[in-house]
Order: structure tokens, then sequence, then C-alpha cells
């Protein structure tokens, strides 16, 4: 193991961001038993993380993660924490599609369920994409459809013996607030959903250190996407802001007209009826605006928010989106 010990950990020792880059080798490395790992999660999850934590885990990923060189250009990642115990639909994943269909490249980072009823690769996997590590593959699918989809677990091999820990703990984790900063493609923006007000302000200080472009957002009643049944705060490298549902033409929604279906099979077809046009006007609301928001960040926050509204709602209306869908279930 690293010089920090399990017994530092647990009495409370806050770690550097070297002391956190070092501790996380240790456990790629297999220096760590499953044991202490476990109760290393769970303290820092009662605990609380810090941005240094934050800092030194995901370059230690991203030092060990299978590089992937996309052959330059912009990419937008859109990627949430999950975590935030709404069990929500994947809007995520179905926003990825609505802004390859605007025309903007796409290199969303996902894994499958740990603390939710259905992850992002679940849901893919279900639609007919394949998830590759093949980086030709990946080109191709940029390529030909604007956006390619990241299979964490292919590009960390680092996270083999941690993946059944978290499954058997169970509960959110630090490496909740890790995916979203670990994407080994080249990404210029990330659009990012966080489980609370506190994650939020440690994202943004540490992408601000970092001096990357972001939009972070969390939703006052705890969701990890604007999810329009409150204001939302966004934090990006252009400014913060509060948004409504009335600043994205919407009216105020419901927890339950935002609920996942019980099945991977269910949210499968959820995703592709949304991007036919076939969502229910809650459904494509939300989609509408977290689409809008990331690229109003994206962009700058040069135009008004509504201008953004009517390029995501015109990506599902004129067939675009759902064309991306179909295309990368060829390649």
């Amino acid at each position: 193991m690293s010089d920090v010990s399990i017994r530092d950990i647990v009495a409370g020792r806050v770690l550097s961001a070297l002391e956190s880059k070092a501790l996380m080798h240790s456990i790629a490395a297999g220096d760590v038993p499953p044991a202490q790992i476990a109760a290393i999660l769970t303290t820092l999850s009662i605990r609380g993380i810090d941005v240094d934590h934050l800092d030194g885990f995901s370059a230690a990923l991203l030092e060990l993660a299978v590089p992937v060189d996309l052959g330059g250009g912009e990419l937008i990642d859109v990627c949430g924490t999950g975590g935030d115990g709404k069990s929500s639909f994947n809007i995520s994943t179905t926003v990825a599609f609505v802004l390859a269909g605007a025309g903007y490249r796409v290199a969303k980072h996902g894994n499958v369920a740990v603390s939710s009823l259905c992850g992002s690769s679940n849901v893919l996997q279900e639609l007919g994409i394949a998830l590759s590590a093949d980086l030709q593959h990946l080109k191709r699918s940029l390529d030909k459809n604007r956006v390619c989809f990241i299979h964490a677990p292919l590009f960390h091999p680092a996270l083999k013996r941690v993946a059944p820990i978290r499954q058997e703990l169970g509960l959110r984790t630090v490496f909740n607030a890790l995916g979203p900063l670990v994407n080994p493609a080249p990404v210029t923006f990330r659009y990012t959903g966080v489980y609370d007000f506190q994650l939020q302000r440690l994202y943004s200080y540490l992408l601000r250190r970092r001096d990357q472009k972001f939009a972070v957002v969390h939703t006052h009643d705890g969701y990890d996407e604007i999810s329009l049944t409150s204001p939302a705060r966004v934090v990006s490298h252009c400014g913060t802001w509060e948004v409504c549902s009335h600043d994205v033409g919407s009216d105020r929604l419901t927890a339950e007209s935002l609920a996942s279906p019980s099945t991977t099979k269910e949210s499968a077809q959820l995703v592709a009826r949304i991007l036919k046009g076939q969502g229910s006007a809650s459904q494509m609301s939300v989609v509408c605006a977290n689409a809008a928001v990331a690229l109003w960040c994206y962009e700058g926050a040069t135009k008004p928010l509504s201008h953004y509204v009517a390029v995501a709602n015109e990506s599902i209306i004129s067939g675009s989106a759902y064309r991306v869908l179909e295309g990368c279930r060829e390649v």
C-alpha cells in the first residue's frame, strides 16, 4: 500500500492530492486487500471527499487508463455521477444522441449500473450498440454518427478489482464522483450532473484548476441533472446561473414523470421513443433542457438559452437524433 494506512483514513486523516494518487495506484496494483478497499470506500462515503481526493484519484486513473486517440477535433462528454437516488430514466444517454443529431461531436463516457436501476452502458447494449475498445470502431462511429461511447471497464483495467466491491456495497462511493472526470478520450468540454451541491463546488474548483471548459449541474431537490422539478444551479467556466423550467419553455415537472422503467429493455425502448419524438411532454422537455444547457455553456453563453432549446428540439423533430441511434447500431 502507499504511505497512507487504512487506520489513517478511518481516523479521519485528510489525504493530499499526491497521497490520494498514490493510494489509487496501490489499489490498482492489487496491494490493498478487498476488505480494506471496502472500508476505505465506506469511510469516504460517510465522511465525504474533498478536491484533493478527486484530483489525486482521477489523475491516477487517467494515468492507468487505455489511451483513446480519436484523431483531434473538439469533443463533448455528457455524463452524470449517478448516486442521486432518484431513479430517473437515462437522460444523459439520450442527450448524447440529441447533441450528435444537432451536429456536435460527442465522446460519452459511461458504465453499467452500480447504484441505479439501469446504467448508460446497459441501455446502449439493449439498444443494439456494440461497446468496443477498438479505436477504429470508435473513430468510425464518431466520423459517421458524430458520437462514440467509451465503456469505462474496457478502458480502465485498474478498476477491475474495485467493480465487484462496489456492486456488493451497493451504495454511492467516491467512484460515482470520479466517473465523469476520467473519460480517457480527449474531451474539450464536460457537461456533468452531480448528486449534491458540495460535489458541484469541488468539480468547479478542480476543473478550473485544470483550465478545462465545463458545466456542472445539480437540481435543488437532489437530481444529478437538470430535472425541471425545481430550480437547478449551473456552474460553468463561463458563469453561474439558476435555471428554472420556464427558462426552457417548460412547465414544472414531477418526479413521477421522469421515473425510470423497471427493466433495461423498457429503458432502452423509452430512449428510442424519445429520440423518435414519441416521448411524453415531460420526457422531451427534460432531455431538450439538458441538451440546451450543455450547448449554451459549450458555446460560451453568447446566445439566448432559448436558441439552444430550439436546436435540441430540431434534432429530435427532424429525425436526426434517431438516425444517429440507427447509425450507431450499424458500426
